[in-house]
C-alpha cells in the first residue's frame, strides 16, 4: 500500500512544483495536533532527507518520512474545489476517527 493521488491532485503538485523553482515534489506527512491527535502537513518538498519515502506516479513525487509514512500508509490524496475554496483532501485508511472540527484523525492503534 503506498500513497495515491488523484488526477486532480496530480495536477495540483505539478503547479506547485512549476511555480517553485528547486523544488522535487510534494511532502507528505503528519503532526500532532488537534482533539485527535494527528493532523496532516502539506507543503513544497526542496530536498530529499534521509529517512523520506519517495512515491512517483505520473511524473509527479511525494516525499514522505518515516515517522508518518505508517500513519498515512494507503492514503488518497485529491484536490477539491468547492465554490471559492480548494483544499487537498485525504481518504486514509489509518484513520479510525477524526475529531468533530474536522482539523485532526486518530488510528486504531
Amino acid at each position: 500500500m503506498g500513497i495515491h493521488l488523484t488526477a486532480a491532485a496530480v495536477e495540483r503538485v505539478r503547479q506547485y512544483v512549476e511555480r517553485e523553482p528547486g523544488s522535487l515534489g510534494l511532502r507528505f506527512g503528519v503532526k500532532r495536533t488537534g482533539c485527535s491527535g494527528w493532523g496532516y502537513t502539506v507543503d513544497v518538498a526542496r530536498e530529499i532527507h534521509a529517512d523520506d519515502t519517495v512515491v512517483e506516479q505520473d511524473g509527479v513525487k511525494v516525499l514522505i518520512n518515516a515517522q508518518s509514512l505508517p500513519l498515512v500508509q494507503g492514503t488518497e490524496i485529491d484536490f477539491v474545489r468547492q465554490g471559492l475554496n480548494q483544499q487537498f483532501a485525504f481518504r486514509n485508511p489509518q484513520a479510525a476517527a477524526a475529531c468533530g472540527c474536522g482539523e485532526s484523525f486518530t488510528t486504531a492503534d
